[in-house]
């Protein structure tokens, strides 16, 4: 039998705990199929949770992530497992978005990555959080992250 690109995933296709924090979290790789086209990945997490951690209150967020691969993808569960390990995190709303973004290129080395983080209120002021690595590749087709700006009821 051949070796494939996936032979290595071990979270995939069968039962993986949520990992007791990020840094006990994997993130796994595959080699990516398009190498040398600049192609824009998005994953989307709308019900991102972790804790203040000053209060230990939930905090909740709704996450877009955009990369351009280079040699590498993300295993779409072990991303699951990493964002999930952030439930019983604590850390302000601008270090888990700017965290996850860089644990990602330390992961991956995207050719571009962007992460929002668009944060519930917590007090009543909403905190939304944007990191890149640079300027996107040209001719990308890069659309907006689709998240409207919070404007409370009504």
């Amino acid at each position: 039998m051949s070796e494939t690109i996936y032979d290595s995933l071990t979270q995939l296709g069968g039962r993986a705990a949520i990992p007791d924090s990020p840094d006990q979290a994997v993130l796994e790789t595959v080699r990516n199929p398009q190498p040398g086209t600049a192609y824009l990945v998005r994953f989307t997490a709308p019900e991102f949770t972790s804790l203040c951690p000053i209060t230990g209150q939930p905090d909740f967020a709704h996450l877009v992530i955009d990369y351009v691969p280079d040699e590498l993808l993300v295993e779409s569960k072990s991303l699951k497992l990493f964002l999930a390990s952030f439930r019983n995190h604590g850390a302000f709303h601008e270090d888990c978005t700017v965290s996850i973004g860089k644990r990602l290129v330390d992961a991956l080395s995207p050719l571009w990555l962007r992460i929002g983080g668009y944060w519930f209120p917590r007090g009543g002021i909403p905190i939304d959080v944007f990191w890149q690595t640079g300027a996107p590749p040209d001719g990308l087709w890069l659309p907006d992250q689709g998240v409207a700006p919070y404007r409370g009821r009504g």
